[in-house]
């Protein structure tokens, strides 16, 4: 019975999905480059480049499973042209995002660290000086309304929040609907991104937007960090027009340090919102399934590049 060889590029658990991978699967966590040789199947954490000359060095590669769904250091193309596809794992991290982005809203709304400062400092005579907000009867403005932007709604909701969004690549459910981003940003007392990074889309918050948003408004980030101007949020903020911003995402990756990161109103995590303890496990249980699914010879449930296999065909 032959064996099919399947890499990990960065740490995956391999007690995880070995399982899924099936007993014909030898799984490399390590790889060498005589593993890469061999390889038919890759999965890959967000971090890791998958190139062309990673390519070639990987000539029997049938397959690559992104653990997410961001393909930003993934050459697409390169592998369609190969006939391989490359596989995502949409449906695993989309509920702990959007929990992320409640978290830091209620962390800004509700002014989490000046209040924690006012007890540790024993300045309790002073808690009227912090303004409280709420998150029912506000409006949350989401900008793009795929996946994760549904699931905002969903939790948007259930704090009894007014729901608007837009996304610049597919229509949005009519009783949410904004007519342009200008006019969500207007509206909105929240304004959460989760709209894909491409060239279109990059540095949509701008100052030009920023101009537009409500006075007071909390600004949220948990899609990718060249959605923003990071210059013109923190000119918004230092003027009072943000209130506050969360940022789970930075562009680059590993951050590096900008002042908008010092100031007070300002939440910073590193890019960790997807990867709760539930999601990373569901995410590797749905990135090794579309291994096995190509290697079996099945259709993979969703691939970056849907036209993989014809682009092979008509190369």
């Amino acid at each position: 019975m032959s064996r099919h060889v399947v890499v990990a590029l960065g740490p995956v658990d391999a007690d995880t999905v070995r399982p899924v991978l099936g007993e014909r699967v030898t799984f490399v966590t390590d790889p060498t480059p005589e593993d890469l040789a061999v390889a038919e199947g890759a999965i890959v954490r967000a971090d890791r480049h998958v190139d062309a000359d990673f390519l070639r060095r990987a000539p029997r590669l049938r397959v690559i499973a992104r653990t997410g769904v961001g393909v930003d250091l993934v050459d697409v193309a390169a592998a369609s042209d190969r006939g391989i596809p490359v596989v995502i794992t949409p449906n695993s991290g989309s509920r702990a995002v959007a929990e992320g982005v409640f978290a830091m809203a209620l962390h800004l709304t509700k002014r989490l660290t000046p209040l924690t400062d006012l007890v540790r400092e024993g300045r309790w005579s002073e808690r009227s000086t912090v303004p409280v907000g709420d998150l029912d009867g506000a409006t949350i403005g989401i900008v793009g309304y795929g996946r994760i932007g549904h699931r905002v709604g969903e939790l948007a909701a259930a704090f009894g929040m007014r729901i608007l969004a837009y996304d610049p690549f597919s229509p949005v459910p009519s009783e949410f609907a904004c007519a342009d981003l200008g006019e969500l940003a207007e509206s909105s007392d929240v304004l959460t991104l989760h709209a894909p990074l491409i060239e279109a889309t990059r540095r949509l918050v701008n100052e030009e937007l920023l101009a537009r948003v409500k006075p007071g408004a909390i600004l949220i980030n948990c899609g990718r960090g060249g959605l923003l101007d990071p210059d013109a949020t923190l000119a918004a903020l230092e003027s009072g027009r943000l209130a506050g911003a969360g940022l789970d995402v930075f562009d680059p990756e590993p951050a590096l340090h900008h002042p908008l990161f010092d100031h007070p109103a300002v939440v910073l995590t590193p890019h960790l919102m997807g990867m709760t303890r539930r999601a990373t496990t569901l995410t590797f249980v749905d990135a090794a399934r579309g291994v096995a699914d190509v290697l079996a010879g099945r259709e993979p449930a969703a691939v970056a590049d849907p036209d993989w296999n014809r682009r092979k065909a008509t190369a």
